[in-house]
């Protein structure tokens, strides 16, 4: 392979497409997303510039965040596929192949055409990597941090145990909160 088809296939692998997923979903969870920010996080996952995002644009790229969380909230590998088919069927047109008139490697797409909205190409893109993550491994691709003070998504595919924190410094905190607890319960027990 040439060499930028290499870097366009690491770019845009399926654990690099659902982990920019779980970042979109996690940057448009605000309020009030800056499209700058959103921008930054596709700029990030290896997006071309120019990345030029209106309001409407995020507008449309939350309502897709906020149905592909439904994914990451799933239970289980039914419930996940559940909710990754009830999308695929509503909001995603038929596979297709592109190679964006001969600007990347021909590769898969599920949005209706190359020129679709953001949030039509979020949904179709997020779907089509969390779909193969899920069908891989029979579980669901990612979770919700499991830290009371944090919404955040991540994918959750490698070896090992199931993740329940979305990142080192969650799980640090909550381990430290427990810590805490327990030795305030112990003092408070010899008084």
């Amino acid at each position: 392979m040439r060499p930028d088809i290499d870097d366009w296939s690491t770019r845009h692998s399926v654990p690099a497409m659902a982990r920019r997923t779980a970042a979109l979903i996690n940057v448009l969870a605000d309020d009030r997303p800056d499209p700058e920010s959103v921008a930054d996080v596709l700029r990030a996952h290896g997006e071309a510039d120019p990345v030029a995002l209106t309001a409407d644009d995020v507008a449309g790229m939350r309502s897709a965040a906020a149905l592909l969380r439904d994914v990451f909230t799933a239970e289980d590998a039914d419930a996940a596929a559940t909710a990754l088919n009830r999308v695929l069927r509503a909001h995603t047109g038929p596979l297709r192949l592109t190679s964006h008139g001969g600007a990347s490697p021909w590769h898969p797409h599920l949005d209706h055409d190359d020129d679709a909205p953001w949030g039509q190409w979020l949904l179709a893109s997020s779907c089509m990597a969390l779909t193969v993550l899920l069908w891989d491994r029979q579980r669901p691709p990612g979770r919700v941090c499991a830290s009371p003070s944090c919404r955040n998504v991540f994918i959750d595919q490698g070896s090992g145990p199931e993740r329940r924190y979305c990142s080192r410094r969650c799980a640090t905190r909550e381990r430290v909160a427990a810590h805490r607890r327990a030795r305030s319960a112990e003092q408070h027990g010899r008084r």
